[in-house]
């Protein structure tokens, strides 16, 4: 997904109905986050510390398939957001 993508500003949280934030994969500043470089592209809710995966270029926004994380993972995240 790019940045730029018009879909980027109509998506939302399907647990509060907020913004969510796109993570790009390249950025792997934490090399012992094994579990988040794998993870690729996600869409990220930093209000509720919630990650959505995007497989094969599909945002996957159901509140199943969203994933909580740790405090630890949620201020690399912050710094991985493409704003």
């Amino acid at each position: 997904m790019n940045p730029d993508d018009p879909l980027l500003k109509i998506l939302a949280c399907p647990l509060d109905k907020g913004p969510l934030h796109l993570l790009t994969p390249g950025d792997d500043e934490a090399p012992n986050s094994g579990a988040e470089a794998s993870a690729g592209e996600a869409l990220y809710n930093p209000r509720l510390r919630r990650r959505y995966p995007i497989v094969d270029g599909i945002p996957q926004l159901l509140p199943s398939s969203g994933e909580q994380v740790t405090e630890d993972e949620h201020e690399e995240l912050l710094k991985r957001m493409v704003p």
